[in-house]
């Protein structure tokens, strides 16, 4: 059984990206637990604003929950958070995402990801917080053949200037960590979705098309495999983790990255064949080559995030799509 403290419901939290799809739902846990968060976000409009808006008005309802609209990339707007919140514990969702995006608005992954990012681990380094969290992405391990991804391999080869980011956002943290003192840990998500999700996100995509009645694209003509984790699941890995900062090893680094992922990859064409029951329709379909930063697979181990935290993501994709188009059918009327 793993050793580690339950969340300090006492713990100021600062989330960014709070308006996203896994700050939302971060942000509504801590909340329900009687914790404090101010979520910083800026709301852009890379997919429907007012599905943030939705998911912000959701938060607006506990007491404990503040917002704040900027952008991370101002320096003086992330300082001023930290100088006025003084957080605890920071988790950095806020990020630009995709990867097809990022082929044609490179620009927008560099402001974000790298700029943005060395803004709050300089904020971090003035405040002295007790536990950084920042979000890494499966796509660090590129299109690599062995399975399933370690965090010990080597993940020098991304494939995109997403990952590339992601990739660049664990050295500098690795590097803060080193110098300051700053316990830091890095989390590469596996496909997350569920209620609330993105839409610029496959199955997102493919619920919006098959409701009108249009083709989905198919890529690499379905022969695909992603590692599906239900939100759930990492809002419930990240709980863990919030009051349990890496301890210092024979280096002095207080630093860690885990993978969280539910260690089960699925054909792409079962995961449409499940979206397809739980929505009650039929898709039309259209088959396309591989696209450009696209990998074939992603499989997660999650040894490291079980032995340390006695938990790993079990949510079937029948159940989770299950909810998912239940959301969906709700939300969309």
């Amino acid at each position: 059984m793993a050793d580690f403290k339950a969340f300090d419901k006492t713990s100021k939290v600062l989330i960014t990206g709070a308006a996203g799809f896994i700050g939302f739902h971060l942000a509504r846990r801590l909340l329900s637990l009687g914790a404090s968060v101010l979520g910083f976000d800026n709301l852009n409009d890379y997919y429907e604003v007012s599905l943030k808006k939705s998911r912000l008005d959701i938060l607006a309802r506990f007491p404990g929950f503040t917002f704040v609209k900027g952008d991370l990339a101002d320096e003086k707007a992330v300082a001023g958070v930290f100088e006025s919140f003084h957080p605890d514990i920071v988790v950095n969702l806020a990020a630009q995402a995709g990867v097809r995006y990022s082929i044609d608005h490179p620009r927008s992954y560099i402001d974000s990801n790298i700029v943005g990012f060395f803004n709050i681990l300089e904020a971090c380094r003035r405040h002295q917080v007790a536990h950084l969290l920042f979000a890494s992405s499966s796509s660090v391990y590129g299109n690599q053949q062995k399975t399933p991804f370690s965090t010990a391999d080597n993940v020098d080869h991304p494939i995109s200037l997403y990952a590339a980011t992601k990739k660049s956002d664990e050295l500098m943290a690795y590097a803060y960590s080193h110098l300051y003192g700053i316990p830091a840990t890095g989390l590469r998500f596996f496909t997350v979705y569920g209620p609330f999700g993105r839409p610029d996100m496959a199955y997102f995509k493919f619920a919006n098309k098959i409701r009108r009645g249009e083709a989905i694209q198919i890529y690499n003509h379905g022969d695909m495999y992603r590692d599906f984790t239900y939100v759930d699941d990492i809002v419930t890995g990240m709980e863990h983790m919030l009051c349990n900062p890496p301890r210092k090893n024979e280096l002095g680094d207080a630093y860690k990255v885990y993978n969280i992922g539910n260690h089960k990859p699925e054909k792409l064409m079962h995961f449409i064949e499940v979206l397809e029951q739980a929505l009650g329709k039929k898709a039309k379909k259209e088959y396309l080559p591989m696209q450009p930063g696209d990998v074939y697979q992603t499989y997660a181990d999650v040894s490291e995030l079980q032995r340390d935290f006695d938990f790993k993501p079990e949510t079937t994709i029948e159940e989770g799509l299950g909810k998912f188009a239940q959301w969906y059918k709700t939300y969309y009327k």
